[in-house]
């Protein structure tokens, strides 16, 4: 065994029996490199990783590699989960350095002072036309660092340099904010747009949440589905995913990509942020478009949240692995894990598990009577539409459904008995809250009362493990928290707390959301020497020291920190008062202008937020009886588009912070509400219908 056996992350764990005289990062190993004068390999990667898999059996779990590996360098295994700290300094170092995008696994050479000086991500362990195999590498690496100092100096001065300019863009005065960037946005969406398959690009096919959701925004309050170009981009991007490959057909959630244009495909792993996010965007679609048009989706999604992804004790697990044993499939290597093998059929094994009538209704509507598009295996998508199928058939499409509920139960039902893919049961602060956020949405738009439960599990998981000593930790395994909370765990459970407070008021809760609040305001904040504050930094001023602190503005697999910061930091500010809020959120804006309309696009989610900043959303309050609360709440749900948002609160509950204090009830009546849009309310309306009404006009 080497270092990594004690480890809390499951997948260091994976690599404590490689020959590699693996490290975990650290004081230890920094320190044995300087010692040493030898240069770190640093991999990065991740649980569910198929590419990281690949690597580990090739190299990794080779005595020869390894015996390299060990001889020149101190090897350090990183958690990119974990340490998304770490992940995003070197991913942004191997951008310079390679001039193409990084990924995981992540293979950085670094000097013993931390800097890079080479890197690329999946090495093989043979050569080919492109890439020469990993041993080679190493070899030249090593020759290199013992030869070349001088000019890794030098090289290394000015990729630091460039990664400081990098995160050094011009702050902008407050009056120079404007809609300009959103007009170029929705240009920019346009033309990348891909009108035959939904989405943005090409191959490999990502859902990018972000984008589509400012999709939604920029259809307005009340578009009329298929006239509006931006909410039909959004709705048809939505339904080719939820009718591919990239969803689950069988037990719901959602892949990270698709390896193919249309959406088809998958890369077999799923991910609890990515699951969160759509949960989220999936509901903003049925309020945008009036219809329960995602509702089954939404349903089938939070269920296997619930079952597969949700620990006894309340916090969300991380991910499931794309690879399992295939032995299911009928493979005789019981131990080769295969990417897909836990998913993907054969026609034969489905159509010895169904009747001949399901078997006829499930062959049309997921392509089992088409040729195998996996690795000589079927994954399921959607072929045939259920009025297709009826046609074709000559049976109801209400028989249709009732077969094909039947029929899939069973595929089910035989999935779950064959070797499961690996679970990382790592509990993410960051990624419960997109979660929270996405169950709590999805409980309020369906109605599913277990949906927002679980929100709240999760929650209070979180309080009671990851909240210590005024100060949120990033992660915990077996309810062991460790590791300082980053900008994306703040902001995140911040997010999560305020889509919960929408379903039904808690006061202690929002108490935490105001307490997280602070401890951003007190360490996160960056402001220059000047006192002029232009953003949030990724970690806190107490954190590890490293060679960059970088402030997150542009999207990539999660929406940047600093744009769900500016959404959070405008809601609460309509909510109370606080000044400090709005000047926080004015301050993002500033620090990120020069990017924003350099690349709109990138910033999607700081575009949304600027949108609420520009525009304040219309925000309700409603104090009402506990009898006549439900009531009120489900004219809120009714009338409420995608920008507003809502609290219903107990007429009982007599301390409330900031503004909210002044939302008092109206003697005599059993509700009231106040409808506001920036510090501008209606006067107290105590009867439903002119609520409605207000609604409408607002």
């Amino acid at each position: 065994m080497n270092a990594l056996n004690n480890q809390t992350s499951p997948y260091l764990r994976q690599h404590a029996d490689n020959p590699v005289q693996w490290y975990p990062w650290g004081d230890t190993s920094l320190e044995l490199a300087r010692e040493l004068d030898k240069p770190i390999l640093l991999s990065i990667g991740y649980s569910a990783c198929h590419w990281c898999h690949v690597m580990a059996h090739e190299s990794f779990e080779d005595p020869a590699i390894a015996a390299l590996m060990n001889e020149f360098f101190v090897c350090i295994k990183v958690d990119r989960e974990e340490r998304p700290d770490l992940d995003r300094i070197y991913q942004t170092a191997h951008l310079f350095l390679t001039q193409n995008s990084g990924g995981w696994p992540l293979t950085m050479f670094l000097t013993p002072e931390q800097q890079p000086f080479f890197g690329g991500t999946y090495f093989p362990v043979t050569a080919s036309q492109e890439t020469p195999a990993f041993a080679d590498i190493l070899q030249r690496v090593n020759d290199y660092f013992q030869n070349q100092r001088p000019q890794i100096g030098q090289q290394n001065q000015a990729l630091h340099q460039a990664m400081l300019r990098s995160e050094a863009s011009e702050t902008k005065a407050a009056d120079q904010i404007d809609q300009q960037p959103l007009q170029q946005v929705a240009s920019v969406l346009t033309e990348n747009y891909d009108s035959h398959n939904g989405g943005f690009g090409g191959a490999p096919k990502f859902p990018h949440v972000p984008s589509l959701e400012l999709c939604l925004r920029l259809a307005g309050s009340n578009p009329v589905p298929g006239e509006d170009p931006f909410l039909n981009m959004a709705l048809f991007s939505l339904d080719k995913m939820v009718e591919g490959g990239i969803y689950d057909q069988i037990s719901g959630g959602f892949f990270r990509y698709a390896t193919d244009s249309q959406w088809q495909i998958p890369h077999f792993e799923k991910m609890l942020y990515d699951n969160g996010l759509l949960l989220t965007l999936l509901s903003q679609a049925c309020i945008t478009s009036g219809s329960g048009r995602y509702h089954r989706v939404i349903e089938q999604t939070g269920r296997w949240i619930i079952n597969e992804m949700q620990s006894p004790t309340g916090g969300y697990y991380s991910s499931l692995d794309a690879d399992s044993r295939p032995a299911a499939n009928g493979s005789t290597d019981n131990d080769k894990l295969e990417e897909g093998a836990y998913y993907t059929f054969k026609p034969e094994q489905a159509e010895k598990l169904l009747s001949n009538e399901q078997w006829q209704v499930v062959s049309r509507r997921f392509g089992l009577d088409q040729a195998a598009n996996f690795n000589g295996q079927w994954h399921l998508s959607g072929h045939q539409s259920i009025a297709q199928i009826a046609s074709e058939l000559r049976i109801s499409s209400k028989r249709v459904v009732v077969v094909l509920t039947g029929a899939m139960q069973q595929l089910e039902s035989a999935r779950q008995s064959r070797p499961r893919p690996g679970r990382d049961e790592k509990t993410i602060t960051a990624w419960n809250g997109l979660m929270i956020r996405g169950m709590a949405m999805a409980g309020r738009e369906t109605g599913k009362t277990e949906f927002i439960e679980s929100a709240e599990r999760a929650l209070n998981f979180l309080r009671q493990h990851h909240w210590q000593d005024g100060r949120l930790l990033s992660c915990s395994f077996d309810n062991q928290a460790q590791l300082n909370g980053y900008l994306d765990d703040y902001v995140m459970v911040m997010d999560g707390i305020l889509a919960l407070q929408r379903c039904r008021w808690n006061s202690d809760e929002f108490e935490f959301l105001l307490e997280l609040a602070e401890r951003l305001l007190n360490h996160f904040q960056a402001v220059d020497e000047t006192g002029v504050g232009s953003g949030l930094y990724f970690t806190s001023d107490d954190h590890q020291k490293l060679i960059l602190r970088s402030r997150p503005f542009a999207d990539d697999s999660l929406p940047a920190g600093n744009s769900v910061a500016a959404r959070v930091f405008g809601q609460l500010t309509q909510l109370t008062g606080d000044s400090r809020y709005r000047d926080l959120q004015q301050q993002i804006f500033c620090g990120s202008w020069q990017l924003i309309n350099e690349m709109p696009m990138a910033h999607c989610g700081l575009l949304a937020g600027l949108q609420d900043y520009l525009d304040p959303p219309t925000t309700v309050i409603v104090r009402a009886t506990d009898k006549a609360l439900p009531e009120w709440q489900t004219q809120l749900r009714s009338q409420l588009g995608l920008r507003s948002y809502s609290l219903a609160i107990p007429a009982a509950i007599d301390s409330l912070p900031g503004l909210l204090s002044d939302r008092a009830m109206v003697d005599a009546a059993d509700g009231v509400a106040y409808v506001c849009k920036g510090f501008s309310c209606s006067a107290p309306i105590t009867e439903l219908e002119q609520l409605v009404l207000a609604l409408q006009l607002s």
